[in-house]
């Protein structure tokens, strides 16, 4: 973890092309530009300046991803993973991109962009990626599904972040494909119900497991 690797300067670079973004076309945008979207395709502007808080998310998440495992007192854990920690980074950046390119688009050229479906497209996209690598992640505090039952047992943690992300792999697919629908409502509901079926399951799960184990133990 102490050598940076070709990933993370790659995930740092992701991580300052909204801020290159937001100054290359900031001049030329007006004093307002879009920035919240709801599900009845009502647009609601906001002084352009906000577009730096979006733009400067990504250096801050960066930071943040890179220093939080040294808090982490399963430290070494990381080092298992790493590869999907750096993936999970470079996803997270991606996203901040897109919601920054998002604005800047909408705000020089409104609407060009079909706001809803690209958010929930790429949200799916998130959740697919998420999937796949969820089972590979060890036990740590702050990636994966942290309950007080995953954090007290390894065997709890690996049976738990098996089966969730096969669920957020199909719920991530469900979303992808919710996304074509041209109705705002069916397209977060595709999205927003199956994340939350298969939080709340993996969260069962994990007390389920932890409680039979115990009851072996």
């Amino acid at each position: 973890m102490k050598k940076i690797s070709k990933g993370q300067v790659a995930v740092w670079i992701l991580a300052v092309i909204p801020v290159i973004l937001a100054a290359a076309v900031y001049a030329r945008l007006p004093a307002e530009i879009p920035m919240q979207w709801d599900l009845g395709g009502e647009v609601g502007y906001e002084p352009k300046w906000h577009l730096w808080i979006i733009a400067c998310l990504g250096p801050f998440l960066a930071v943040l991803f890179y220093f939080m495992p040294r808090f982490d007192p399963k430290t070494r854990n990381y080092t298992k993973f790493f590869g999907s920690y750096l993936g999970f980074q470079a996803v997270m950046m991606l996203f901040v991109l897109i919601i920054n390119g998002i604005c800047v688009v909408e705000g020089l050229r409104p609407g060009t962009v079909d706001v809803a479906m690209v958010i929930c497209l790429v949200i799916g996209l998130m959740m697919v990626y998420l999937g796949n690598v969820m089972p590979k992640f060890r036990m740590n505090w702050f990636c994966g599904i942290k309950t007080p039952w995953t954090l007290s047992s390894e065997t709890v943690w690996r049976r738990t972040h098996r089966v969730a992300g096969r669920l957020y792999f199909a719920a991530g697919v469900l979303g992808v494909l919710g996304a074509f629908i041209p109705n705002n409502i069916v397209r977060f509901g595709l999205l927003l119900v199956p994340l939350l079926a298969a939080s709340l399951v993996s969260t069962a799960l994990s007390y389920l497991w932890y409680r039979a184990e115990q009851r072996v133990c």
